[in-house]
């Protein structure tokens, strides 16, 4: 009988628009330096939870994270949490060390149709460069994601930090991680993103209710 029960609860939930988003990413979706309720991916979660039924958010962020780390675990992520959406955000790391944007775009790439191949929706979070970073470097590395939205034809939020990004008030001591001020702003800029995504989930979201 409990068996039964529990096959009948997953056939319900698939019957209401369930919704599985997994967040590949680094520390800033790791929520680096504050609490992890503070982070961009908890307030996603909590606010969304409330208006899109029986959505679930995985987030397999790690602080340091390079766009081949992520590469390898994507593979075993697929498998474990079987998302519908699948937000890849990396490649910060990558310009910080100075690796090859060619590399990184072939990572990213890779990322992308594995998450097609899983029947997820990829979703591609971009990040700009210091322009002490060198102008050649700085714009081979930004033109790294704008080629691999392009190519694979996946949704590009070009600049993640957009408003938050050495802002006054808005970063940790450390210049590079945003504070827990910030973790609105982050959802704020994923917000369209993440609403189109979800709208054949959420009748919420399709009807253009979230947050009214």
């Amino acid at each position: 009988m409990r068996n039964l029960l529990v096959a009948i609860g997953l056939w319900w939930a698939g019957t209401c628009g369930a919704a599985t988003v997994l967040i590949v990413g680094d520390s800033i979706s790791a929520a680096y330096g504050i609490d992890k309720e503070q982070g961009w991916v908890a307030l996603f979660e909590n606010e969304y939870q409330a208006q899109c039924e029986n959505l679930r958010v995985s987030n397999a962020s790690v602080s340091g994270e390079t766009s081949a780390g992520g590469a390898a675990r994507l593979p075993t992520l697929l498998r474990e949490v079987q998302p519908d959406i699948v937000v890849i955000e990396l490649g910060g790391n990558d310009g910080l060390r100075g690796l090859s944007p060619q590399v990184m775009a072939r990572n990213l790439e890779r990322m992308v149709q594995l998450s097609k191949q899983a029947g997820a929706t990829p979703l591609l979070f971009g990040m700009y460069l210091p322009p002490n970073y060198g102008e050649a470097y700085v714009r081979l590395f930004t033109q790294a994601f704008i080629d691999v939205a392009a190519s694979e034809n996946v949704p590009l939020l070009p600049f993640f930090l957009e408003g938050v990004g050495a802002v006054d008030g808005m970063m940790l001591d450390d210049g590079i991680h945003p504070n827990a001020q910030a973790q609105g702003r982050l959802l704020d800029n994923a917000r369209p993103f993440l609403d189109a995504a979800l709208a054949p989930y959420c009748s919420d979201i399709a009807d253009g209710e979230m947050g009214q």
